[in-house]
């Protein structure tokens, strides 16, 4: 049961005239269906501070590269219209308006709604005044002999420039005075709340609960320390967001100059112009003066927090992942085993893929086996090499661990390692430079392209014969984000996937051209066009009367000409069903423009992230699966692959994950014309939910499938 439901309503009413849904305003909507998570009244505590913690991540990225986006535009007098239609900087109010109201939001329900329940679990967040005498010497303490000698307080004035403050990191700003000065002049001076400490100091109570201190607290109850013989005017504390959007130039010397411009990008980021400040209420109007001056805002860019709400939500992971409350945190359900892994078969999984495709959909079938193939592919005296994509690991990546090994026994090992993927560049560049070291072909992405397909090549020499297993997937090689995340992955040896995938890492990691592929579909070469022209089928077979019909689940759906021609195809009959987690372009339920056009959003325990397309054609369906979403950036910018599914048994199991989709009433929510979402009728239809159902499915569930 939700308590209240996400509002970002109708958007303001000049906007519904366009024929797209803003993609910024559309995202935000999302964000609220998260917002919603934390509202379901039947979660324990614990997991409503988890959803609450990931509206603010997702608002950091979205401010650090949406909104950074826009000031692009902005700052550097160029003309950018939203898909409402309004200029940029018309957009910018709107968008800063909308955002300033989500953050208040979510405030009022953590103050109101969340934080009453926290003693009742056996812990409280506490000030520094609400500590007993004893208490408060523990921390007086901690903070001498910890966090003292970490801070530094940087003086902005006449001899001293502004300094460069950290983006996502807690800051104070103290005023201050100084006693001597016949001018009484103001100073400003700004602190760095340290990032490698944790975010509360944790008490023991005597009764078994946990009192939680805010780190910035116990600095505010000891500032004095820090500005002795001086009078302390104000303390202010405050957050920031950076722009954070960047694009890599093409470099013909990868290794000279991508790798180096990449390095220079992310010290930019760091350094990025201030697009969003969360400051505590009644700020201090002298300094909020000089923060607008400095860095070039209005109010709408600052957005106040109330003193009883926190700055930065994500820090409260702390509190939700402490040792003592691990019994109340969602277990998730032991994985259960692939419908088309064999029931009596080989233990050897290199013997049962050369009879059988085994098609896995995450979490509720286990990534065992992709790792398991991956380590014994490693330490295999007859595989000859492995080839693979990678844009985000786990930390300690057993994926990693077995390349390493790979190369080290002698295989040839290839990896197409994507350091542009967003947030991870670091990380990636650090593991991609650790493979080369041993030996691995490491490509560091493609030209100016993001490599975002997932796919796996192991060429086994076996007597007289070479076998080729591959895996394609709609998920990453990240076996933590396997169990929380909705994937759906294929390995096979089947040689109509094998040449295509071979063909493809040629394409990729040379200049090789092929004519056609046999099941692929690849960008930027020819994505957009292959699935529009599919839609343009169905919407032929409809005007002749042949039965048809599209279902499409995506984390995102943008792209114009794409969204255009499902608008032609409901306007020649052909019924759309899409299953659209987030950002969503397309306008449904317009008259005489989408009136056949369904879009539901599925936000709940796991992410949605499997990408699957479906084509009724006339009874002999089409099913894609593959990293690629109707975007812009999918078909034009990114390198991504979609495969068809030739065996019908996976075929159906895939139709039957769309049907089940469609048929959720638990964590569905229906979107309107006007692009606000409310939660999916019931009618009267007894709860589904398919972070549940699928753990149940069998063969007999999937014998009939049919969406049409």
């Amino acid at each position: 049961m939700i308590e209240g439901v996400g509002k970002l309503g109708s958007q303001a009413k000049h906007v519904q005239e366009s024929n797209y849904i803003s993609r910024d305003l559309s995202w935000l909507a999302f964000n609220y269906r998260v917002l919603d998570q934390a509202k379901h009244i039947d979660r324990n505590i614990f997991e409503r501070l988890k959803f609450l913690s990931i509206t603010a991540s997702n608002l950091d990225e979205f401010c650090t590269i949406r909104l950074g986006s826009l000031y692009n535009y902005i700052d550097y007098g160029k003309e950018r219209y939203d898909y409402s239609g309004l200029r940029e900087n018309s957009f910018r109010q709107l968008l800063l308006t909308e955002i300033q109201a989500f953050v208040r939001d979510q405030n009022e329900y953590y103050i109101k709604k969340l934080k009453p329940n926290f003693e009742k679990n056996g812990f409280r967040i506490v000030d520094c005044d609400s500590l007993s005498i004893e208490h408060g010497a523990q921390v007086d303490q901690y903070f001498q002999r910890t966090i003292y000698p970490m801070l530094t307080p940087m003086l902005f004035d006449n001899y001293h420039t502004f300094p460069v403050l950290k983006y996502n990191r807690l800051l104070f700003g103290v005023v201050t005075k100084v006693p001597q000065d016949s001018n009484n002049q103001e100073r400003f001076s700004f602190i760095q709340v340290p990032s490698n400490l944790p975010r509360f100091y944790e008490i023991e109570n005597p009764d078994e609960s946990i009192s939680f201190v805010p780190l910035e607290d116990i600095i505010r109850r000891n500032m004095q320390h820090l500005f002795r013989n001086v009078d302390i005017a104000a303390i202010n504390l405050f957050r920031i967001n950076r722009n954070g959007d960047f694009t890599l130039e093409e470099s013909e010397d990868i290794e000279a100059n991508f790798l180096e411009e990449l390095k220079k990008k992310l010290q930019t980021r760091r350094k990025g112009r201030v697009v969003r400040i969360d400051i505590e209420e009644n700020p201090d109007p002298s300094l909020i003066r000089l923060l607008k001056i400095q860095w070039d805002l209005d109010e709408l860019n600052i957005l106040k927090i109330p003193k009883a709400g926190l700055i930065d939500f994500t820090g409260i992971l702390q509190v939700i992942n402490h040792r003592e409350f691990k019994s109340k945190r969602l277990h998730l359900r032991p994985s259960v085993k692939p419908l088309s892994y064999p029931e009596q078969g080989e233990d050897d999984l290199f013997e049962t893929l050369k009879h059988k495709d085994i098609l896995l959909h995450h979490p509720y079938n286990s990534m065992e086996p992709v790792l398991e193939l991956l380590e014994k592919a490693a330490d295999d005296p007859l595989v000859l090499s492995i080839k693979i994509t990678i844009y985000r690991l786990a930390k300690d990546s057993r994926i990693s661990a077995a390349l390493l090994r790979a190369a080290e026994n002698g295989k040839h090992v290839s990896v197409l390692f994507e350091v542009k993927a967003r947030f991870d560049e670091e990380n990636n560049l650090r593991e991609g430079q650790k493979l080369q070291r041993s030996g691995c072909f490491v490509i560091y992405g493609v030209n100016n392209l993001k490599t975002h397909t997932k796919l796996l090549l192991i060429v086994r020499s076996e007597g007289e014969r070479v076998y080729r297993y591959v895996h394609l997937s709609s998920g990453n090689y990240n076996e933590v984000t396997s169990r929380f995340y909705t994937d759906i992955g294929l390995m096979s040896t089947n040689e109509a996937y094998a040449n295509d995938v071979s063909e493809f890492f040629n394409v990729i990691t040379g200049h090789s051209q092929p004519a056609a592929y046999r099941n692929l579909i690849t960008s930027p070469r020819d994505m957009r066009i292959q699935l529009c022209n599919l839609v343009r089928r169905e919407a032929e077979n409809a005007k002749v009367g042949i039965p048809s019909g599209i279902v499409i689940k995506l984390n995102s759906l943008q792209d114009k000409e794409f969204i255009d021609a499902l608008y032609e195809a409901s306007q020649a009959g052909v019924t759309i069903k899409l299953i659209i987690r987030g950002m969503c372009s397309l306008r449904p339920g317009r008259k005489g423009l989408s009136e056949n056009i369904e879009v539901i959003s599925i936000v709940g325990e796991f992410l949605e992230h499997s990408r699957v397309y479906y084509f009724h054609n006339g009874g002999q369906p089409k099913v894609y699966i593959g990293s690629a979403d109707a975007m812009v950036r999918s078909f034009d910018r990114r390198v991504e692959s979609l495969f068809l599914l030739e065996e019908e048994m996976l075929r159906k199991q895939v139709m039957n994950i769309l049907r089940y989709n469609l048929k959720d009433n638990v964590n569905a929510y229906s979107m309107r014309e006007d692009g606000s979402y409310v939660i999916k009728e019931q009618n009267g239809e007894p709860l589904f939910n398919v972070h549940k159902e699928f753990y149940e499915v069998t063969r007999e569930i999937i014998k009939d499938v049919e969406l049409f």
